[in-house]
C-alpha cells in the first residue's frame, strides 16, 4: 500500500484565509493519521499577482497553527526544489513529450484573432471551444508562443473522495494552455507535474476547480499518468449562507486570528467543522482528536457556513479549559499598559475572575480596565439600564447610602460581602437585578462584571468605598 502522501500549494499572491487553511488542515490531518508525509509547495507562476512577504507570511499561517509540514520550499526534502519557479525544466520536458507524440502544438494565433473566434461564438448562441479553431498545421514550438494541450474530447466518469460519483461529456473538454510565452507554466499544466513526481497521492482543492478536472482527466491519460485521489472541498459560505465567502464578506488573514486572541487550537478545531463532523454530536476536540478520528467520508458535499458567533463560543470554551497559569502566560502581550503595571499576582487573580466571560485575548483591556484604575463616573450606565432608570436620583441614592454604611462594617472577603449582598436585599426590599446593578455601577462604572462579590473583594474595601461616594455625588447633582 502506498505512503500517503498530501500537499498545500498556495500561490503567494496574498495572506492566508480560511478556506485555504481549511485545505492545508484535511491534507495534513490525513497524513497525520495515516503516518504519511504533508508537503508544502509554491505555485508561483503568476508572477505579475505575487505579493511580496507572502511566502513567509504563508509559512507563518502554518507553523502558528501548528501545521508542520514534512518537505517544503524551506526545509528542502526528496524531491526538492518546492517552489515551481524553481522547477521549469521539469515542465519543459514534459512538454517536449506531448509535443513528440503529437498532444501539444504552438498556439499561431493572436490575442485579436481569438477574440474574434469568442465574438463569433457568442454571435452563433455556441460555447467557445479553443479546440475548434485548433490550426491544421501550427509552427513548431521556440519557446516564445503560447504551447497548448491538444484534446481528446470524451465522456469522462471519475469518483470523487467527498463528492461521489461524477461523469461529464466532451463537450467541456477543451485545448488549454499548458506553457504561457513566458516560459512560465499555467496551473494547470504544473499541479499535475508536481503532483506525479512529488509521487502525491491525494488532491484537495476547493470545490472552484471541480469545472476542470474533464481536462485534468485528459491530461493524465495523454501522459499516461493514474490520477491521484482527487479530493473537492465544498465552498465555505459567507455568515447568511447564500454565497462562497470572500474577502469582501470579512474573511480575514488567519494570523489576524491569532493577534485578536484566538487559541490556534480553536482556530483548528472551529475550521475542521466546516463542512466536517465525526457523526457525534461532539464540537470541540482536541488536535489528537481530530488526526485520530477525521475521515474523508464525513466531510459533507454542501457548502459550510462561516458563523463568527461559533467560533467566539468555541474559543470561550477552550479559553474556559485553559488552567489559569497556562492562560495567563499566553495572554501576556494583550493587557493594556495600567494592567502591565500592576502587581503580577493581582493581574492573574483578574483574568481568573474574567476567564469565564472571555471570549478571546483582545476583549481583556475592556474587560479588566476598572481594575486598574479608576474610571469617571458615567451617567448612562444608570439612565440606560432599563431596572435602573425607573427609579429616581433619591431612591437610587437611598440605597447606595445604606449599602454603604453595611459595606464599610465589612471585612471583605468574597464571604462576608455575598452575606451583605444577600442582607441588603431584604433591608432595601429590592430584587438582585436592581439593587446588585447600582452596587456594581458605582464600584465598577461598567453594565457587566464578574460575580459582585469576588470583583469587589479583590478590588479591596478602600477602592470600593471611594467609588460608591464618588456614585453618590454624582447622584447630587
Amino acid at each position: 500500500m502506498k505512503t500517503v502522501r498530501t500537499r498545500f500549494a498556495p500561490s503567494p499572491t496574498g495572506f492566508l484565509h480560511v478556506g485555504g487553511i481549511r485545505t492545508a488542515l484535511f491534507a495534513w490531518l490525513l497524513a497525520r493519521q495515516s503516518s504519511g508525509q504533508f508537503v508544502l509547495r509554491f505555485e508561483d507562476t503568476d508572477k505579475k499577482r505575487e505579493v511580496a512577504g507572502a511566502r513567509d507570511h504563508l509559512i507563518a499561517s502554518l507553523r502558528t497553527l501548528g501545521l508542520e509540514y514534512d518537505e517544503g520550499p524551506d526545509i528542502g526534502g526528496p524531491f526538492a526544489p518546492y517552489t515551481q519557479s524553481e522547477r521549469l525544466e521539469h515542465y519543459q520536458a514534459w512538454a517536449q513529450k506531448l509535443i513528440a507524440e503529437g498532444r501539444a502544438y504552438a498556439d499561431p494565433y493572436s490575442a485579436d484573432e481569438v477574440q474574434a473566434f469568442r465574438d463569433q461564438a457568442r454571435a452563433s448562441k455556441q460555447p467557445f471551444l479553443y479546440r475548434n479553431h485548433r490550426p491544421e498545421s501550427p509552427p513548431e514550438w521556440d519557446g516564445t508562443a503560447p504551447l497548448r494541450f491538444k484534446s481528446d474530447p470524451k465522456d469522462y466518469a471519475w469518483h470523487d473522495a467527498v463528492m461521489g460519483d461524477l461523469s461529464t461529456g466532451p463537450e467541456v473538454i477543451d485545448d488549454f494552455i499548458l506553457i504561457k510565452s513566458d516560459g512560465y507554466p499555467t496551473y494547470n499544466f504544473a499541479h499535475i507535474i508536481d503532483d506525479l513526481e512529488m509521487e502525491i497521492t491525494h488532491v484537495m482543492r476547493g470545490q472552484e476547480f471541480l469545472a476542470s478536472q474533464p481536462n485534468y482527466l485528459n491530461l493524465y491519460e495523454a501522459l499516461e499518468i493514474e490520477p491521484p485521489v482527487l479530493v473537492t472541498m465544498p465552498h465555505i459560505l459567507a455568515e447568511n449562507g447564500n454565497k462562497k465567502l470572500s474577502k469582501r464578506d470579512g474573511a480575514k488573514d488567519v494570523l489576524d486570528y491569532i493577534r485578536d486572541g484566538y487559541l490556534p487550537e480553536t482556530l483548528v478545531n472551529f475550521i475542521a467543522s466546516l463542512g466536517w463532523n465525526d457523526g457525534t454530536e461532539q464540537e470541540l476536540f482536541t488536535t489528537t482528536e481530530l488526526i485520530e478520528k477525521f475521515s474523508l467520508e464525513h466531510v459533507q458535499r454542501s457548502g459550510a457556513r462561516f458563523d463568527e458567533k461559533r467560533l467566539d463560543w468555541m474559543n470561550g470554551a477552550k479559553i474556559r479549559e485553559l488552567p489559569l497559569p497556562e492562560l495567563f502566560e499566553r495572554s501576556t502581550s494583550f493587557w493594556s499598559e495600567a494592567g502591565l503595571a500592576s502587581d503580577t499576582d493581582y493581574r492573574q487573580k483578574v483574568l481568573g475572575l474574567v476567564q469565564e466571560r472571555l471570549k478571546f485575548f483582545a476583549e481583556i483591556p475592556e474587560l479588566t480596565e476598572f481594575f486598574f484604575k479608576d474610571l469617571p463616573v458615567d451617567d448612562v450606565l444608570i439612565t440606560g439600564n432599563k431596572q435602573l432608570k425607573r427609579y429616581s436620583s433619591a431612591e437610587l441614592k437611598n440605597w447606595l447610602t445604606v449599602s454603604r454604611d453595611r459595606l464599610s462594617l465589612s471585612d471583605f472577603t468574597t464571604e462576608d460581602i455575598t452575606t451583605i449582598l444577600n442582607e441588603l436585599l431584604s433591608v432595601t426590599g429590592q430584587k438582585p437585578g436592581v439593587l446588585f446593578s447600582l452596587i456594581r455601577i458605582a464600584t465598577t462604572q461598567s453594565p457587566a462584571s464578574p460575580s459582585l462579590a469576588e470583583t469587589m473583594a479583590l478590588l479591596g474595601k478602600d477602592r470600593c468605598m471611594n467609588r460608591i461616594d464618588q456614585q453618590l455625588s454624582a447622584l447630587n447633582t
